[in-house]
């Protein structure tokens, strides 16, 4: 039996096409000093802030700890600050500081501008086709969280 090559599997050309999308906004984030996580974190807080880190932990399918570190140093960039929970004295609140909204936008461009040179080739009928059926994998496996890496 002859094995089927490499390119006759869907999940190859995903995975080609991933890497390069990827690693294209990385490196444009890495050019503003942001890392991907970082991007996910400020956004999800410039819609739904004030929030726990254990709330945010769990939306981005992190650990506390590893949603600690990025607090850490986003706190310590002045874009986020911690707030006493005034429901729950040992608990945080986690919200943008003026700086950290003003640069969502900035980083929320480049989201767009990578999207646009990955996927501006494509019709909009075909854009709108690939995103129903990459979703429709994503609620057929129960897949939760963003793509960090």
């Amino acid at each position: 039996m002859t094995p089927s090559p490499l390119t006759a599997h869907l999940g190859y050309w995903l995975r080609r096409v991933s890497n390069e999308v990827s690693a294209a906004f990385a490196k444009r984030l890495a050019e503003l000093g942001v890392t991907v996580p970082e991007w996910v974190l400020l956004r999800t807080l410039f819609d739904e802030a004030p929030l726990a880190p254990s709330a945010l932990a769990s939306s981005m399918g992190m650990t506390r700890g590893a949603i600690t570190k990025l607090v850490d140093r986003l706190e310590a960039r002045g874009l986020l600050r911690r707030d006493a929970d005034p429901s729950d004295g040992r608990g945080q609140r986690l919200t943008l500081t003026d700086a950290g909204r003003a640069l969502v936008p900035r980083l929320a461009a480049v989201a767009d501008e990578n999207d646009e040179a990955f996927f501006g080739a494509l019709s909009p009928t075909d854009r709108r086709a690939l995103e129903s059926t990459l979703r429709a994998i994503v609620a057929d496996h129960g897949l939760d969280g963003p793509p960090l890496a």
